[in-house]
């Protein structure tokens, strides 16, 4: 099976989202953070089920709605780069 990645931004940036939400709802950002790494570990299965990213070489995917992992795969594996909150802007400026 191809090997899955984080990098250290990806990392930051969930920590952060979770941290954010947990503030108000604990058991929410504990819900939201199990999602997304269910659904990030199914990538090396299927990494071109989701749509083409804004970014040359990369890959969106959308985790309810308002929550977006983007990813690049090769035949190595899937490195997963940023997870945004969608109304974050990618890629930066």
């Amino acid at each position: 099976m191809p090997a899955l990645e984080w990098r250290e931004a990806a990392r930051a940036d969930l920590l952060a989202i979770i941290d954010y939400i947990s503030d108000d709802n604990p058991d929410a950002a504990q819900c939201l953070k199990d999602d997304i790494e269910a659904e990030v570990a199914k990538l090396p299965e299927r990494p071109k089920l989701y749509r083409a990213g804004r970014v040359l070489g990369t890959r969106e995917m959308v985790v309810r709605s308002n929550y977006v992992v983007i990813y690049t795969e090769d035949e190595r594996g899937v490195m997963v780069l940023r997870v945004l909150h969608a109304a974050q802007q990618w890629p930066p400026t």
